[in-house]
């Protein structure tokens, strides 16, 4: 068997691994991506960035059936989706070519085939053996899982495919109604297509706080979206052309059924038993502050260890785990101020703590919220449905958490985010000049709110 060493080995090419392949080789170590699929992982090519492809063609429909608001008129707009999906591949494979770029910018190897982790403290890739003298960090993500009574095929499909159709659907069933299953209702009923979105829970979106889910509920509603929250799918049969399904009392039927409702670490085939790696009690590889594993010089990142499973999210232990390794002090990450992203219609942004979960940690709560429309730029730009909720703790100022629904939320739920992590509180955050008219005075009322002299309210 063939061999080759190198300092720092990193299985998968994704958000986690890629980045975790350039920080290693900025800090001078020989490194090596192993990749069994396409560069840039699940969310660069059928996840993330397809998604938010598809999104912005729906977004811009909207636009545009909206225009007569603004003295614009124009014709029923046609949707060409053969041409929506002809400019999802071009986006994917900009941003996918990107960083196979970087990677070999920054001097990095990239082997193809499935990596496995051995006995000895090497890495397998096909013939060949790959030894690390530092670090070998797993990276390979998550897998779609089915709902149970169910599987995988036919008509009954996983969040990957549903942003990959060749055809623009009549109908569409949607399972589990968090950011993944939200993003496809909302993006295929905008598009024009008639979409059913189940959630077993009493809400949608039910891991943000209870007045996110109620206004995006609304917003999904307006929308056109048949939301069922409290309803399980069962009996599904999938057809030539079409699945049924029961729900409750009642059956349905669509041309597809997307199951999103939950995914799984990816570690079939990655030999964790062979090298001793531990897991924990949710399956999940078990990591310290550092990214370690209870193997000696083993990482693991992103989907495969605990916290939440977002890009953003394994981009940064990748690089703690990488830092590590190369004998630094990395900073440590604090997963409640991970910032929350979901582009549906409305937009979500969010981070920490919601306001139940505030008070069931004993904090002294304390609240702003405020409607979009405190803002003079959401009545300029035609937008004023959403809201922006500050959660604090009354004694310190502090910051607890940001709940943003409306438009631009994806992106203003950072300022809080930066607030708090440079030790700024929400009397800090009312009294930041904002600048005038924009949609993050918002965020400026929400923090006078919470401090006690709302102006615009």
């Amino acid at each position: 068997m063939a061999t080759a060493t190198y300092d720092c080995i990193i299985i998968g090419s994704g958000p986690g691994g890629y980045v975790a392949a350039i920080r290693a080789a900025q800090l001078g170590l020989k490194t090596a991506v192993v990749e069994k699929d396409a560069i840039g992982g699940r969310c660069l090519n059928v996840a993330c960035i397809p998604a938010k492809a598809v999104l912005r063609s729906a977004d811009l429909l909207q636009e545009v059936r909206e225009a007569g608001e603004f003295g614009i008129t124009v014709g029923e707009p046609v949707v060409d989706f053969g041409k929506v999906m002809e400019r999802r591949g071009e986006v994917v494979g900009t941003l996918t070519g990107g960083v196979a770029m970087l990677l070999k910018k920054h001097g990095v190897d990239v082997h193809e085939g499935v990596g496995s982790l051995t006995a000895s403290g090497a890495v397998t890739v096909g013939d060949q053996e790959l030894e690390a003298t530092k670090a070998i960090i797993v990276a390979t993500g998550s897998v779609k899982r089915p709902i149970p009574g169910a599987t995988f095929g036919g008509r009954v499909i996983g969040t990957e495919e549903a942003w990959a159709l060749e055809e623009l659907p009549a109908s569409l069933a949607v399972v589990g109604a968090g950011a993944s299953g939200a993003e496809i209702a909302s993006a295929y009923v905008r598009l024009g297509a008639s979409v059913q979105l189940f959630e077993g829970l009493d809400r949608v979106l039910p891991s943000e706080d209870a007045d996110v889910s109620k206004a995006a509920q609304r917003g999904f509603k307006k929308q056109g979206i048949d939301v069922h929250t409290k309803t399980f799918v069962t009996d599904i049969e999938t057809g030539e052309s079409s699945v049924t399904f029961a729900y409750g009392e009642e059956r349905g039927e669509a041309d597809w059924l997307v199951i999103a409702a939950g995914r799984g670490p990816d570690i079939e085939g990655l030999g964790l038993d062979a090298a001793g790696v531990t897991l924990d009690e949710q399956g999940l590889i078990a990591v310290d502050g550092s990214m370690r594993t209870n193997v000696a010089k083993v990482y693991a990142i992103g989907d495969l260890v605990h916290g939440p499973a977002l890009a953003h999210k394994a981009s940064e232990e990748g690089v703690i785990a990488v830092e590590h390794a190369a004998g630094l002090d990395p900073h440590p990450l604090d997963y409640a101020d991970i910032p929350r992203a979901t582009f549906c219609l409305p937009n979500v942004g969010s981070f920490g703590l919601s306001e139940q979960e505030a008070k069931d940690a004993g904090h002294d709560v304390v609240v702003g919220k405020v409607p979009y429309g405190v803002a003079g730029a959401t009545t300029v730009y035609g937008d004023r449905t959403g809201m922006v909720k500050l959660v604090g703790d009354r004694r310190y100022g502090e910051i607890l958490g940001a709940h943003i629904v409306g438009a631009k939320a994806t992106d203003m739920v950072q300022e809080v985010v930066n607030a708090k992590l440079l030790e700024g509180g929400y009397p800090e955050l009312a009294r930041m000049i904002h600048g005038h008219p924009t949609f993050s005075e918002a965020i400026l009322e929400a923090a006078r709110a919470a401090d006690g002299w709302l102006i615009h309210g």
